[in-house]
């Protein structure tokens, strides 16, 4: 039987000489009618490029197939070479027989036209249709994407809706012409657990309802073992490694995929939660306390632009924090975790709450606490040596870079695994882990008490995040540091968390021992969290497609919401009453 798709000996290369330094080498594989063939790798293994090659949209970025084949067979059984085809013949198939999934879909769609007016674009191209036929088609399409109010949504740009209803209204572009074909290019990198979860029961659905084929790309094997049929391990632009998903999982053959799979954080319902932290010593004093922190955004109206409304991004929050103990915040985006932190760092003003440091007042916080943010690409100065990045806090806290000042760049350099000439370098001289790294140093300049990580590791690839991970807990054990761990990944947590508040609409809902919480959630929307994780041993077990909407944190101005009611369920567990 003739598959569906047939990759030979794919090469693919970039610049004036495409043929001397191939950035994809000799790959191969087929893809049968109805299957899903995952390719797995970490970022410049050169999965994307593979994806981009099989409907030639490599050719718009600079690239150019150097050698191989790419034979489709077509949906009237004739087979097309797609690297010799045409502009005119690929224009044909892209979207109508082969549908395309992007990684984020903000830069994906047209931020100035409707989502209607672009979905409808794939039934005038591919169809024909026009008008109210065009319009009918497009609100079915979003139907079948279970995006709720269809009709409504059509009218809405891009910024009115979350990240994972765009990522709903891309699936639905890519499915409007019924593809034989789809190709999901890291489609919930950029998603919530949650989100990520519906997203995948959504493809599951999609995929059993219309019987395409898929491939499917990632990083992470915990999806993959809930969604593939076939496996296709990738490392620095050649496949190194392919099989039936539980031949790859469970019996790999290459070093590549062994360190991958020893790489990925396992979520084990707290068995693995850290055990080296005791908050009951009695010589123990909270290093941050954070109580009744209450963050509000004005909303301003069209009438004279005076604010109507407020936006509740954090309400009556408190936690405290002792040294050496690691506190994570987890919840999906927009609940308040990040909004939280930079409350606490004062980078956003809170209209209620006290802090307290180190037995001190808020004024403390400058030097007591620092941050780590989520994206070491964008949190580093380009145009300044990594000298001067270290310098930064020093500078911005009043003191003079003096030549002890120097040694601790030094010392801390050594101390993150970094050589001592990086002082002299530019940070686009380093890899994503790397900068991290450096971000971890520039941090720790100080001498700070805490640090808050907000999602320090999520933008890591696994291997280079289970690096990180390791040094910022051997940063912890030597300098007696506290963590405020920002995250929305469980199995993350569990590996640096000892106590977990989960946060949801700006409320803490509960917060406890992490061994506890996440081996015996009791509010409902931990459980949810806790349900959503991929995991390795997930083997074709499809998520729950839930379509329940986050509650609007928008509040008349001076509404004011009711005490909340806490039960206890260990000596450091509580949850909020559920109605």
């Amino acid at each position: 039987m003739t598959p569906l798709l047939s990759v030979s000996d794919l090469c693919v290369g970039f610049g004036r000489n495409p043929e001397t330094k191939p950035i994809v080498r000799g790959v191969s594989f087929d893809l049968d009618a109805g299957e899903t063939l995952a390719i797995v790798g970490e970022s410049g293994s050169g999965k994307s490029v593979t994806a981009l090659s099989i409907n030639r949209l490599v050719d718009f970025g600079g690239g150019r197939i150097t050698g191989g084949s790419i034979r489709l067979k077509r949906a009237d059984n004739s087979i097309l070479d797609l690297t010799k085809a045409s502009e005119a013949e690929l224009t044909k198939i892209r979207g109508a027989e082969i549908g395309m999934i992007f990684q984020e879909p903000m830069t994906s769609l047209n931020p100035v036209l409707t989502i209607g007016t672009q979905i409808e674009e794939s039934f005038r191209l591919h169809r024909g249709l026009t008008g109210g036929q065009a319009k009918a088609a497009a609100k079915d399409a979003l139907d079948r994407v279970r995006i709720p109010d269809a009709e409504r949504r059509l009218t809405y740009c891009p910024n009115q809706l979350s990240g994972g209803m765009l990522q709903r209204v891309m699936i639905a572009t890519a499915l409007a012409c019924n593809p034989r074909l789809l190709i999901a290019d890291e489609p919930t990198t950029a998603l919530d657990v949650t989100v990520q979860a519906q997203i995948m029961a959504l493809l599951a659905e999609l995929k059993h309802e219309t019987g395409m084929s898929m491939i499917f790309i990632t990083h992470d094997i915990g999806l993959v073992a809930g969604i593939a049929d076939k496996v296709m391990v990738m490392q620095a632009g050649e496949a190194v490694e392919q099989g039936e998903l539980d031949q790859v999982l469970d019996h790999p053959a290459h070093p590549y995929t062994r360190h991958l799979l020893h790489s990925v954080p396992h979520f084990s319902s707290g068995q693995a939660a850290r055990t080296d932290f005791q908050r009951d010593e009695p010589a123990l004093k909270s290093v941050l306390k954070v109580d009744g922190l209450t963050v509000r955004f004005p909303v301003k109206g069209s009438f004279l632009r005076r604010s109507t409304d407020a936006v509740h991004a954090v309400e009556g929050v408190g936690f405290d924090l002792m040294p050496g103990e690691t506190l994570a915040i987890v919840g999906e985006s927009g609940s308040g975790k990040s909004t939280t932190a930079r409350a606490i760092l004062g980078l956003v003003k809170s209209i209620r709450g006290t802090f307290t440091t180190n037995g001190g007042k808020a004024a403390d916080r400058t030097s007591a606490v620092q941050m780590v943010f989520q994206n070491p690409y964008a949190s580093l100065n380009p145009r300044l040596r990594i000298d001067s990045i270290l310098a930064e806090p020093v500078i911005a806290s009043g003191a003079r870079v003096s030549a002890e000042m120097r040694e601790r760049m030094l010392m801390l350099l050594k101390r993150v695994g970094l050589p001592e000439n990086a002082l002299e370098r530019y940070p686009h001289e380093f890899s994503g882990g790397q900068r991290q790294r450096l971000c971890i140093a520039r941090a720790l300049m100080l001498n700070p008490s805490v640090l808050v990580l907000d999602e320090a590791v999520s933008a890591l690839d696994v291997s280079v995040q289970a690096q990180v991970l390791e040094l910022l807990i051997e940063l912890q054990r030597e300098y007696g540091l506290a963590y405020l761990f920002i995250s929305h990944d469980m199995a993350v947590v569990e590996r640096i968390a000892h106590r977990i508040a989960v946060i949801y609409a700006g409320q803490i809902v509960e917060i406890g021992d992490a061994a506890s919480v996440l081996s015996e959630p009791k509010h409902s929307y931990t459980r949810r969290l806790i349900a959503a994780v991929p995991t390795v041993a997930r083997r074709k077990e499809n998520f729950t497609l839930d379509t329940r909407q986050v509650p609007s944190l928008v509040r008349p101005l001076g509404f004011e919401p009711a005490l909340p009611e806490w039960r206890r369920f260990a000596p450091d567990h509580i949850a909020l009453a559920e109605a």
